[in-house]
This record gives C-alpha cells, sequence and structure tokens, in this order.
C-alpha cells in the first residue's frame, strides 16, 4: 500500500504546555528483546505535547470496559500505576503490551517505542498525533489515556480494543491500538455488515468525523483498517498520524499533501491539486460505507495507474442486492 508523507507540523506551542506530573515507577523494555525488566531509571518529564489532561487516568472512566481482575503477581512488572502483561502485537521499531491500571482493573494497551531507532520525522509525526488526540474526547474515537517518555523510550498508554477492525490490520500508528491477539477483521469473519447494522455503526463513524471536523483538525486517512471495536462492538476511530489542523477561514491555504491510503483517495488528490481536508475525509467514508455493506471496496484496480482512472471515472459496481438508499448516500458522498 502507497503511504505518502505529511507536512511537518507546528510544535511552536508546546513548550507552554503543562507536563507536571510524576510516574510513580518504570520498567525498561530492552531494544532487542523488548523483555520488561525491573530498573532505577529516573522518568524524564514526557515530552511537551502531554499535559494534565491526558496524563491521568480518572478511576471513574468508562470508557473501556474490558476491565477483568488480573492478580498482581511478583514477577509481573509495574509501569507507574499499570501492571505489564503479555505482549499482544509487535512492529519493527516497537512493541505492544496488554496492562492493567492498578487502581481501577480497567485493561489498556501500552505501546513501546524505542526512539533510538525512529528518524525525526517520523517522531515527529509521533509527537503531532498525540497533540491531536489529547484534544479529542468523543465515545467513538480513541481514547489516549498517558504519555511517558525517557530519553530513549516512548510508553503511549491507550484504550484497548479487543474485537479487531472492520477491514484489514494496522500496525502504522502507534494510536492503532492493535487487538491481533483476539480477531482479525469483521469483513473477513462476516462477509459485510446487515444493512441495519452498518446503519448504526456508519452512523457512529460519521458523529466521530463530525466532532474532529468540529474541532479544526482533518483525519485524512480514514480506511476501514483505523476502525476498530471495544468489547461491546462499539466502533472506534483510530490512527490520526496524518491529521492537521485546518482553518476554514477563506484565507487558509489548502491542503497539499497525499496522504492516507489509494483505494480511499478522492480523485483531486490523484490529480495532485490542492484540496479541502473535509472534502477529502468526506469521499473517504462513501469508501467506508460501501467496504461495510458490500464487502470490498469500491476501487481496488492495480496497479495504481489503474486504480487512479478508475478513482477518477467514479467507476464502481454496485451489486444487485444493495438497497436504493445506500448507494445513493455513497454516490452522494462522492459527488
Amino acid at each position: 500500500m502507497i503511504m505518502a508523507q505529511c507536512e511537518t507540523p507546528d510544535l511552536s506551542q508546546q513548550n507552554s504546555m503543562n507536563t507536571n506530573y510524576v510516574l510513580e515507577s518504570l520498567a525498561q523494555i530492552t531494544s532487542t528483546t523488548f523483555s520488561v525488566t525491573s530498573t532505577t531509571d529516573t522518568v524524564t518529564p514526557a515530552s511537551s505535547f502531554v499535559d494534565k489532561s491526558t496524563s491521568s487516568f480518572s478511576p471513574t472512566d468508562s470508557t473501556n470496559d474490558s476491565s477483568v481482575n488480573i492478580p498482581q503477581a511478583a514477577n509481573k512488572p509495574k509501569l507507574g500505576t499499570y501492571l505489564i502483561d503479555r505482549t499482544i502485537g509487535k512492529g519493527i521499531f516497537s512493541v505492544v503490551k496488554l496492562a492493567t491500571h492498578t487502581i481501577t482493573g480497567i485493561n489498556l494497551a501500552i505501546k513501546i517505542i524505542d526512539k533510538t531507532r525512529l528518524d525525526a520525522e517520523n517522531l515527529t509525526k509521533i509527537y503531532r498525533e498525540s497533540e491531536i488526540l489529547k484534544k479529542l474526547h468523543h465515545p467513538n474515537i480513541v481514547k489516549l489515556f498517558q504519555v511517558m517518555e525517557t530519553p530513549r523510550l516512548l510508553y503511549i498508554a491507550m484504550e484497548f480494543l479487543p474485537n479487531g477492525e472492520v477491514f484489514g490490520r494496522n500496525f502504522n500508528s502507534p494510536f492503532s491500538c492493535p487487538s491481533f491477539e483476539w480477531k482479525t477483521d469483521y469483513i473477513a469473519n462476516h462477509g459485510r455488515f446487515p444493512e441495519p447494522e452498518a446503519r448504526v455503526k456508519f452512523l457512529d463513524v460519521l458523529h466521530a468525523v463530525d466532532h474532529i471536523h468540529s474541532m479544526g483538525i482533518v483525519h485524512r486517512d480514514i480506511k476501514a483498517e483505523n476502525l476498530l471495536f471495544d468489547a461491546h462492538m462499539n466502533i472506534k476511530l483510530t490512527d490520526f498520524s496524518f491529521g492537521t489542523h485546518y482553518s476554514s477561514s477563506a484565507s487558509q491555504p489548502l491542503l497539499t499533501t497525499w496522504c492516507g491510503s489509494p483505494p480511499y483517495a478522492a480523485p483531486e488528490i490523484f490529480k495532485g491539486e490542492p484540496y479541502v481536508g473535509t472534502k477529502a475525509d468526506i469521499w473517504s467514508l462513501g469508501v467506508v460505507l460501501y467496504v461495510m455493506v458490500c464487502g470490498t471496496l469500491p476501487f481496488d484496480a492495480q496497479p495504481l495507474p489503474y486504480l487512479k482512472n478508475q478513482v477518477l471515472s467514479a467507476s464502481f459496481r454496485i451489486p444487485y442486492w444493495l438497497s436504493l438508499s445506500k448507494s445513493r448516500t455513497a454516490w452522494h458522498q462522492w459527488e
């Protein structure tokens, strides 16, 4: 899958953010095996992209109901107020651990990233994504609980989503909240969503996207792989690594960088034209709706030049069993 790099974000306001919090203790993760061992390493204040609004875990938080009573065994390491459990996902530069908040008993995912193996651009992307997520509070957007940092490692504690994604697998973002140990994707297991269920799930996604747009943020990588399910099959929008701020002001310059996944990209992006980020997100939503109700992508030609022609000509198939209302909804989003 072809991915584009995005603009370097403006981090000039980071130094003004509140980073005054204390982490009780730290577990060190080795860069080779990511095995957790006890350590006396001292935690430095997290980078200025974290403030107190996201660095604390509320004991009354009910957004993640995947809590279980896990005994605090002596051989399980602790990271602050988190009891570290088994590995549930791995990437080239990171590992994801299942963890339990020792006060509330709530399960969460902690992604551990070795900063020394990332270039400045990718590290900046992580900081930008955390800056965006700390501003977003919505039941259909993955929740960021805390970001911790040492000179070498980043620890990202976030909502654990144990029921997989709508379609495909995603480990690109540190905030994609992987759940690979449990299930793969809904489409692979069920073929497609029944239309009544698709209507409910898609409306939740619309609410999430409407929320980020109301906050002056565009996602730029909306796709079925970035829609995950919690323990009760509530859908959550994840992976804001290509997200950026925008203004509806006429004086605000249009976006120019190709971000995201080609099968979900709007025609103006394929043309290399400046584009309105919110409209590009809406196009991607139309593709997501098609995937939900049809179980396949509307635009999937290969190689990329063929896919471009397919998107620009709006050449896609409407299955005979698809209701007229659903096909009209998707088509209106592509107009």
